[in-house]
């Protein structure tokens, strides 16, 4: 050991994830004996280490947990009200920090509240849980196994279709939303139940997923698996890097600015400052779509696609209080866990001819506060929300800075995102799309529908593209090794290569799978 660090380990995971989880739980499963590391910048805030937050009881546990997961902005003040959503104040979610800087260029649309979360089980901790298969164009066409990868992942992220059938709403919802979506489509893509990451306690609570369901207990209880939380990596280390420990000329920028095999990465202690390197076989880097990134072009591993094809779900949201519920009974109210199980999670899912995915939910299921609770027959208002497709450009894109630096000492990021024509149609027919489900289930508790400022999603993708030739259009391979850099590997929902609307937490995570799958071939071999 140095300090708490191990000298060497076979494998090295960056971020806690549902994907950097996904490699850990894989291995575990599929690789006896490897030593596994998984390194995370930010701190433990919910037992088991990485379980969603939704989870803890008490409201206030809850509230600081949330605190500890927005990072440099753990003071900053957080969505709390529907006015704060209509207004468009450029605020994050509970548990996530705003990019302060960079997020927008001057006469580009940017993406005013993109945002992260600084936690031993990222995002997974705050989700909504939901996990829709992507569909139509949504699918990655060039992945043969892509039912089964996604049939892994649904069952890494314990995956269920029956988590809000007791609710009393929930068929009314479904029922009359259908009568104005089915006709013509798919029995797939028909009005269905939402396959959300959740399960049933034995004292009928709702228990979310988060990364410790992912990881389990063949993560968990292996002795060769370690998490090292406010551990920050650095660097990602190649053989033939340089004198400070980083592949290649970093500064030098452009495509193949540096190649060479994975040798290690570079860790700094946050609790003490100190920095170590940490020799390893295999190194995953497994951050959100922004810091994956960072990460790599800090160590000098640039290939020319590297941050671009960025792309966000611009969302369109709406709120119907559901008539002929008065005097239905409404259930139990409130779980220990604070939620009010009344309509559940319903989804409409996406279609070429229809680019937008559905999510409508009760309430207090919804990522954003749409509307207050009606106090004479609880439950009975539903928040509608549609993701949007982006028209895919290579122009959308992260940059890094080569001198300023962000709060952790690593380049500083800007954004340069633009809508185009398309989008603004997409956004055209979606405002009208919803006005006509909104109908369907009940009356409109609004005069329009509203467009989330750009980046409400927290559903980033394309960053680390996969493909399927080193081209200059893709980051990494189909194992989703990273071209030119044989041994590192990207993961998270960066490595999403097509144009989704769909929650993309599932598909990245069979993503993973492959990768995970990938490298314990190669260990056991």
């Amino acid at each position: 050991m140095t300090g708490r660090f191990p000298a060497s380990v076979d494998v090295a995971i960056v971020g806690s994830g549902p994907t950097g989880a996904a490699y850990a739980r894989i291995l575990s499963e599929s690789a006896p004996g490897v030593r596994i590391a998984m390194f995370e910048a930010g701190p433990i805030v919910s037992d088991p280490p990485g379980a969603h937050v939704k989870n803890i009881a008490d409201p206030y546990a809850r509230a600081r947990a949330q605190r500890a997961s927005q990072g440099p902005s753990a003071d900053a003040s957080t969505i709390s009200s529907p006015g704060a959503v209509t207004s468009g104040q450029r605020s994050g979610r509970p548990g996530t920090h705003l990019l302060q800087a960079g997020f927008q260029a001057e006469g580009e649309d940017g993406l005013p509240v993109a945002a992260m979360s600084t936690n031993v089980g990222g995002m997974s901790a705050h989700w909504t849980g939901a996990c829709p298969t992507p569909r139509g164009s949504e699918r990655i066409t060039f992945l043969p196994d892509l039912d089964e990868l996604l049939g892994e992942a649904a069952r890494l992220l314990g995956v269920t279709t029956n988590a809000f059938d007791g609710s009393p709403f929930a068929e009314i919802v479904r029922e009359r939303l259908a009568v104005v979506v089915d006709e013509g489509r798919e029995p797939g893509e028909r009005v269905q139940r939402m396959p959300l990451a959740a399960h049933r306690r034995d004292d009928g609570n709702l228990v979310w997923s988060g990364s410790d369901v992912v990881l389990g207990e063949a993560a968990t209880n292996n002795p060769d698996f370690a998490l090292y939380p406010e551990a920050l990596v650095t660097r990602v280390l190649l053989d033939g890097g340089g004198a400070d420990g980083a592949a290649g000329a970093a500064g030098t920028g452009g495509a193949g600015a540096a190649t060479g095999r994975a040798r290690g990465v570079a860790v700094r202690d946050l609790r003490t400052g100190e920095t170590t390197e940490v020799a390893a076989r295999f190194v995953i880097v497994a951050g959100d779509a922004l810091r994956t990134p960072q990460l790599l072009w800090a160590s000098g591993i640039r290939p020319e696609a590297l941050g671009r094809w960025l792309n966000d779900q611009a969302q369109i949201v709406f709120a119907a209080r559901l008539r002929g519920v008065e005097g239905l009974d409404a259930g139990q109210g409130a779980s220990s866990t604070g939620l009010s199980e009344y309509s559940g999670v319903t989804w409409v899912p996406f279609t070429d001819e229809q680019p937008f995915h559905g999510q409508v939910m009760q309430l207090d299921a919804s990522p954003v506060p749409l509307a207050e609770d009606d106090p004479v027959t609880p439950g009975s208002i539903v928040g509608l929300g549609l993701f949007c497709a982006k028209d895919l450009q290579a122009s959308d894109r992260v940059e890094f800075s080569e001198s300023d630096l962000d709060d952790n000492g690593m380049p500083a990021p800007s954004i340069r995102y633009t809508l185009t024509e398309k989008d603004h149609e997409t956004f055209a027919r979606a405002s009208e799309r919803i006005v006509v489900l909104g109908r369907a289930v009940g009356e409109l508790l609004n005069d329009r529908p509203f467009r989330l400022p750009l980046g409400s999603s927290l559903h980033y993708q394309g960053t680390t593209r996969m493909g399927v030739a080193d081209d200059g259009a893709s980051v990494c391979d189909t194992n989703s090794e990273v071209w030119g850099a044989p041994g590192v590997l990207v993961a998270g929902n960066g490595v999403i290569p097509t144009s989704t609307a769909c929650n993309p937490t599932l598909t990245s995570v069979a993503l993973a799978v492959r990768g995970a799958r990938h490298i314990a071939s190669l260990l056991m071999s």
